[in-house]
């Protein structure tokens, strides 16, 4: 699968409200007509892109994932680097929030936490550069237009980068289920970087380590723990139901 395209019906629109200049070439599956699919062609002519009609065939070939009879051909997205953080940082004008994610390898999970900390108003997500999934063309199309709204930030070394958001005064919280601090009754206002570990594996011993204080999502039923898109929502929203009262 070509990692630079980006398909389905809201990923495509997102991408040309957002970052039209990204578009390449725009792919529509043959006999495929709609008023959005209309639209998209006609903005796609309007930007200068090219517009081709091809077999469905050719969509399936290059995309791992519902396509919606659209696919479009991008230059690479924009992914950050350690500089960019301290730029950012020293841009905003509220206490950070901040998500980071330490090895999530699932690109749709990638996708999914880019979405909720989109929609929770989180001014970057943090990863380190091995180990986790890239923002390839799974990962866009799950964020529906997140990508291109919240910076990810790929760092070489994510226990510096911790220590370092620390020395700023961010207050780093990681999540584990054996910890002791329910997240409804944690303080999660002021500087906040919300860290989520791995699928399965959880966060590693020195990601926990650097965390100063760990919190945990009560359980009620027979399930030991949630997916860790699902359990990045919980925290961002309760977190955001805090910063907010």
């Amino acid at each position: 699968m070509n990692d630079d395209v980006i398909f389905g019906l809201h990923a495509v629109q997102s991408l040309f409200e957002k970052s039209p200049e990204r578009v390449l070439e725009l792919q529509i599956q043959k006999g495929r007509t709609d008023k959005r699919i209309n639209a998209l062609v006609d903005e796609a002519r309007n930007q200068g892109v090219v517009v081709r009609f091809v077999e469905r065939s050719r969509l399936d070939a290059k995309v791992d994932g519902v396509h919606q009879g659209i696919m479009a051909k991008v230059s690479a997205a924009r992914v950050y680097r350690e500089e960019d953080l301290e730029d950012l940082l020293d841009a905003l004008s509220e206490a950070p929030f901040l998500l980071i994610l330490d090895g999530v390898t699932d690109p749709h999970n990638l996708g999914a936490c880019l979405r909720t900390a989109d929609a929770a108003g989180v001014q970057a997500v943090i990863v380190p550069k091995d180990k986790s999934a890239t923002l390839n063309a799974t990962a866009t199309k799950v964020a529906c237009g997140a990508a291109d709204n919240v910076p990810l930030i790929q760092v070489t070394n994510l226990a510096r980068t911790m220590e370092w958001l620390k020395e700023r005064g961010i207050w780093m919280i990681g999540t584990a289920g054996e910890s002791s601090g329910n997240v409804y009754q944690s303080d999660l206002k002021g500087p906040l970087g919300l860290v989520m570990g791995a699928e399965g594996k959880g966060m590693r011993r020195l990601t926990r380590d650097l965390c100063d204080s760990l919190i945990f999502i009560p359980m009620a039923g027979s399930v030991s723990s949630l997916n860790v898109s699902v359990a990045t929502g919980v925290c961002l929203f309760e977190a955001v139901r805090q910063r907010s009262v």
